[in-house]
């Protein structure tokens, strides 16, 4: 389980002891810092990793809410804060900065548990979203050598694709001259997402997505007919049986 790393900040020793205790008292918290002042709490921000603060807001030099305000306007991730006061008229203030919740003094222990679990929900919640890792793009093209260059062919181009002695012929959507490339159909059968393409002959791999129409050893594509080989008809099959 992780721990919810916290700093306790109020300029009222026994407020400041007694919110401490609460702390260390509470198994998913842990204090990492007591202060009592906003300044000296800003700073150990800046040097400490911190979940959560329990933020005291009359205080001299630097008021609670304006240490807020310093955090959320450094653009940053910053730690969460629970206002801890005695005066209650400071509340749409606390709001304003976005604070977690806002305890009012004297608070007694179920109190201050009730405002800790935000804590540690909203810990729990920023940890499991910064675990999903991001997905990398996924190319949506090829390049084929043709004749002295390398060119660039769209998947959502290709008809489909005729394996001949020491080349491959690629039909093109956006255009009746074939393209000519010197490779093998496997290279291209490893290169190409199994998602969208389909060996489905010796010679022929498909585009998935411009078949229309299917016949029982057949595949049409455009004017096109296309035979499905007895090598690959049950991986094709496994393919249709989503339809079936």
């Amino acid at each position: 389980m992780k721990l919810v790393k916290c700093i306790a900040v109020d300029d009222e020793p026994l407020a400041l002891g007694l919110v401490c205790a609460f702390i260390e008292k509470t198994p998913f918290l842990s204090l990492v810092g007591r202060y009592s002042s906003a300044v000296e709490a800003l700073e150990a921000i800046h040097n400490l990793e911190v979940d959560l603060i329990f933020l005291d807001i009359q205080m001299p030099d630097l008021t609670g809410i304006e240490l807020a305000r310093v955090i959320e306007s450094s653009g940053t991730q910053g730690p969460r804060i629970i206002f801890t006061t005695a005066f209650n008229q400071f509340a749409l203030d606390s709001f304003r900065v976005d604070a977690l919740d806002y305890l009012l003094k004297p608070f007694n222990y179920e109190e201050f548990l009730r405002a800790a679990t935000k804590g540690k929900t909203y810990v729990d919640l920023l940890q499991k979203a910064n675990s999903i890792p991001i997905p990398e793009p996924k190319e949506e093209y090829l390049f084929l050598k043709v004749e002295y260059q390398m060119v660039r062919i769209a998947y959502e181009d290709i008809l489909y694709i005729e394996g001949l002695k020491d080349y491959v012929k690629v039909i093109l959507k956006s255009d009746t001259k074939p393209t000519l490339s010197l490779t093998s159909l496997k290279a291209l059968e490893d290169k190409l997402p199994s998602t969208k393409f389909m060996r489905v002959h010796r010679s022929f791999i498909v585009n998935l997505d411009k078949i229309g129409a299917i016949t029982k050893n057949t595949i049409q594509i455009g004017s096109i007919t296309i035979p499905v080989s007895d090598q690959y008809k049950q991986t094709f099959s496994h393919f249709l049986s989503k339809w079936m």
